[in-house]
């Protein structure tokens, strides 16, 4: 029997002796979506992923797969496929039995497995180098070796460990859309572990902000950007000011933020920050009781009014973009 949901955490933990690693968390991940585990390091996302996977003991709860407890079960048999942050991919094999290892191991034929080797190297652009050795890849193309390796299991849930962070900037972003094709052409569910919130607002239907070994929020992309519950969503996501008025905490869009000369009605600032970026330039102001806060100023318009460190200048916003915290 399927459920809606492909996959669900129950409570799920992990300890080692004293320290809880991941803290009976519990989640239900749209089925045929692309979600993404964010937070900092130690925050508990690649335990709960390995945990998954099968690659790490569940301490306490259970782990459903298409409405079973796989919680116990060893990685071959959950209906799960992981790509690993080194690719691990063996140096001695060519680009073809390296896509087709598993399917030796279940003892596929050769021409079968071979078969289904080409099909998911025709998915992944890798044809031409099927006869290749790892070495004689580039770091993309291994890439995408590690990828059709994992796919060719037909898993109902592929898991991806930082899948992109050995890759240079450009080539990042390359992957990022064809991560996201592929998620798409294939339907499956995508869960993806990153500490780059740039990473996962591009790729992800859904992200799930983990913060000291919990859940601290997670929905829709646009939602947790656009409406994050707590100062630590504001700040890890970016782009956003976190303020503590005198009517309360408030999170700000740093792109929201109209800068003026002092003037009744706005907050003063003292300018300690000017960075060019392109596209607008980032006024870092000291504000009362020594609060930071960054605008984003449209670059033709700051030409125009240009701003000096050390200028006071006038800080306003309207109402409705100031998004209430909690604690």
């Amino acid at each position: 029997m399927t459920t809606d949901t492909d996959l669900e955490l129950v409570s799920l933990t992990k300890s080692y002796g004293a320290t809880v690693a991941v803290d009976a968390i519990s989640h239900q991940f749209k089925s045929g979506g692309y979600a993404c585990l964010l937070g900092p390091s130690g925050c508990g996302k690649s335990s709960t992923l390995r945990m998954i996977a099968g690659h790490e003991d569940v301490s306490d709860g259970a782990i459903l797969l298409a409405g079973r407890d796989v919680s116990y079960l060893p990685p071959a048999k959950r209906g799960t496929a992981m790509m690993f942050q080194n690719y691990a991919l063996f140096p001695h094999l060519t680009v073809r039995d390296n896509v087709a290892f598993s399917l030796r191991m279940a003892g596929v034929d050769k021409p079968e497995r071979n078969r289904r080797a080409g099909e998911m190297l025709e998915l992944v652009e890798m044809t031409t180098f099927a006869d290749r050795k790892p070495d004689q890849l580039s770091g993309g193309q291994q890439q995408r070796v590690a990828l059709a390796r994992a796919l060719i299991t037909r898993p109902q849930v592929l898991l991806l460990d930082e899948p992109l962070s050995a890759l240079d900037p450009f080539l990042r972003i390359r992957m990022r859309a064809e991560l996201k094709r592929l998620q798409r052409e294939l339907g499956i569910s995508f869960i993806h572990v990153t500490h780059g919130q740039d990473e996962a607002l591009a790729l992800a239907d859904e992200i799930i902000v983990m913060n000291n070994a919990k859940i601290e929020q997670a929905g829709p992309a646009r939602d947790v950007f656009n409406a994050p519950r707590t100062a630590f969503v504001a700040r890890f996501m970016g782009g956003h000011n976190v303020l503590n008025l005198p009517q309360g905490h408030i999170a700000l869009r740093s792109d929201e933020m109209v800068v003026t000369a002092p003037e009744a009605g706005c907050i003063d600032g003292r300018v300690i920050g000017v960075e060019y970026q392109g596209t607008h330039v980032a006024l870092t102001a000291e504000v009362a009781g020594g609060q930071e806060v960054t605008a984003l100023m449209p670059d033709a318009d700051f030409i125009k009014a240009p701003k000096d460190l050390g200028e006071v200048i006038g800080l306003h916003w309207e109402d409705r973009v100031a998004h209430p915290l909690t604690a």
